[in-house]
């Protein structure tokens, strides 16, 4: 597969490129190295594709899968308490779990509430997710997700990779797809979200 279009949202490239090459070039090995062809393999129940063999995002996630994991790329998890004071969460918010929550609880918050975020791929700070799912999952990752381990201090940059609409094209409906993501970025303006961001469209 090949990058075919990228979107660099508060110098996120710029950051790779000074800061972490050689991240960068294991990002684009894992997607060279894969040959989506050889995962077209669902084939279509749909009305106007009955029959057609699609792009299969099952099988396609779990090459990159085993990518990113040869190279020693880790899942992580951030945990954190969740409160509705606005002075509390920015204050609480780069401590680690359970100080939050004895902060939280110091404070005034009789109970919080405990959640958590994860995913797919870190390393050295950087987080890569890999998107074949529906619209709602890309705009989770990009508005919450990377965001989240951003102000958590547990990443310095979120990367997020999708289809294109070339591509898209060949997959289910639903699927989100490069241009119309990093469109809906635009429109929240130059400044947001607030977290650099490297969004990589890719295809066969």
């Amino acid at each position: 597969m090949k990058i075919a279009q990228k979107y660099s949202h508060l110098n996120g490239e710029e950051y790779l490129i000074v800061h972490h090459k050689k991240i960068y070039r294991e990002i684009k090995a894992v997607i060279q190295n894969i040959d989506a062809n050889n995962f077209r393999t669902k084939v279509s129940k749909e009305k106007r594709k009955t029959g057609y063999k699609l792009f299969s995002p099952v099988a396609l996630n779990k090459e990159f899968d085993k990518g990113f994991s040869e190279r020693n790329w880790a899942e992580s998890r951030y945990n954190y308490y969740i409160t509705l004071n606005r002075e509390l969460m920015e204050k609480s918010v780069l401590m680690p779990a359970k100080v939050q929550k004895e902060f939280l609880i110091e404070n005034g918050e009789k109970e919080p509430i405990y959640s958590y975020n994860q995913t797919d791929f870190v390393k050295e700070k950087i987080a890569v997710e890999v998107q074949f799912g529906k619209y709602s999952f890309v705009a989770y990752d990009i508005f919450v997700k990377h965001m989240l381990f951003y102000s958590g201090g547990v990443i310095n940059l979120g990367i997020e990779i999708l289809p294109t609409k070339r591509m898209q094209s060949e997959m289910s409906s639903g699927v989100a797809y490069f241009e119309g993501e990093v469109y809906n970025v635009m429109r929240q303006g130059r400044n947001n979200p607030p977290v650099p961001l490297l969004i990589l469209g890719i295809e066969p």
